[in-house]
């Protein structure tokens, strides 16, 4: 089975409500959707064309190629399915694979247990026809197999990234609750920003927003961060494409021209750490960093984007004070952003109110399981009439 350079079924996944700005990143290398759905979409692509998804895609977590359909009732049939596949032709019979799953079968009561079954028929082909087998594990940093099984329907994957792409590798230093940068990304993206006008970020924790604003400017995409996939260790894996698409994104950065991006934090500590990330990214020179009051935050004449991250009241800080903040927020978009279109992130409805300005538009997204708006105000300059 040569899966490099044989067009098939690709699965590329995302967290919930993340797939319309997937969807607009797929599309923009060139790749028609087949099928869009809530967690993900469905494109048609070899493995060397997910080489080059992987090093550009800001949004997604996995790039998945179908090797079989087939059905299965129980995990016998599973195991007899999947011993008919050449494995010996897709991982090394001396390396490392591990296995993950996305399980709804009534004869499976978890999915360690059709992990197991999988990893068994890989184990017993290879060593049938090689009469050695490949080590097996937990790792996600090798070889790794996706089983996507529901009712009597399974899709058998190669996992081609392997550990989550919705990390963007420069953050060494989370801060406290930090913001996926998948989901950072997908943020900004919903503001329809246009990359040149000033990205300002009060209450910058850790620094995800305004990096990941500097990276969207640059055109810099994630795979810059990255030198392991797991599609690097699959058997037919020519080097050559990789380092060609590296060239090719490292080209295609932006070096001039650029926006001003400021980011403030009232704990010196969380700057410190958003420099160091930001340094990490390689955009610490984008990005004006100020410590103090969210108040005192430069805005730059002129129009642009303002984006707060808030604390949500549910695991930090005190609700009463968090009103007062919230209060204070609506009342800095007022009177310092004016021009600016205002944007406030946030998984409770009840402090947004405190913000006492009518959101233009509501975005709707998850940061992990909890329910959260990114709201949207036009702050207009004088009165909304002139």
């Amino acid at each position: 089975m040569e899966v490099f350079n044989t067009p098939n079924k690709v699965i590329i996944t995302c967290n919930r409500r993340l797939s319309p700005y997937l969807e607009q990143e797929v599309k923009d290398l060139g790749f028609p959707i087949v099928r869009a759905f809530n967690t993900g979409v469905e494109i048609k692509a070899s493995v060397n064309e997910c080489v080059r998804l992987n090093l550009n895609l800001r949004v997604a977590s996995q790039v998945l190629y179908e090797i079989k359909a087939f059905r299965a009732h129980n995990p016998e049939e599973l195991y007899r399915n999947l011993l008919t596949i050449a494995w010996e032709d897709i991982i090394p019979f001396d390396g490392y694979f591990s296995v993950t799953s996305t399980v709804h079968n009534e004869t499976i009561t978890t999915p360690l247990f059709a992990n197991v079954k999988v990893k068994d028929a890989i184990v017993d082909r290879i060593k049938d026809k090689k009469g050695m087998r490949p080590n097996s594990g937990p790792e996600l940093n090798r070889t790794v197999i996706h089983l996507h099984w529901m009712e009597e329907r399974a899709e058998i994957f190669i996992d081609t990234s392997g550990e989550t792409l919705a990390k963007h590798g420069y953050r060494k230093h989370p801060g406290k609750a930090p913001m996926l940068e998948a989901l950072a990304t997908s943020t900004i993206l919903a503001t329809g920003w246009d990359k040149k006008s000033p990205f300002v970020n009060p209450m910058c924790g850790s620094g995800t927003l305004a990096i990941e604003a500097a990276l969207i400017a640059q055109n810099r995409v994630p795979g810059l961060q990255r030198m392991n996939y797991a599609f690097m260790h699959f058997i037919g894996y020519d080097e050559a494409v990789f380092f060609e698409e590296r060239r090719r994104i490292k080209e295609i950065t932006e070096k001039a021209n650029l926006p001003q991006i400021v980011a403030s934090d009232i704990a010196p500590e969380a700057v410190e750490i958003a420099k160091l990330n930001a340094r990490t990214a390689g955009v610490e020179h984008l990005i004006t960093f100020e410590v103090g009051d969210f108040a005192q935050t430069t805005v730059p004449e002129g129009n642009g984007v303002v984006m707060f991250n808030p604390e949500y009241g549910e695991r930090l800080g005190v609700h009463s004070k968090l009103e007062e903040t919230y209060k204070r927020v609506g009342d800095f978009l007022k009177q310092e952003c004016k021009g600016y279109r205002g944007y406030v992130f946030t998984g409770n409805p009840d402090l947004a109110k405190k913000i006492g300005l009518r959101a233009s538009r509501r975005f709707e997204f998850f940061n992990g399981k909890l329910d959260c708006r990114l709201l949207q105000y036009e702050l207009y300059e004088g009165t909304k009439e002139n």
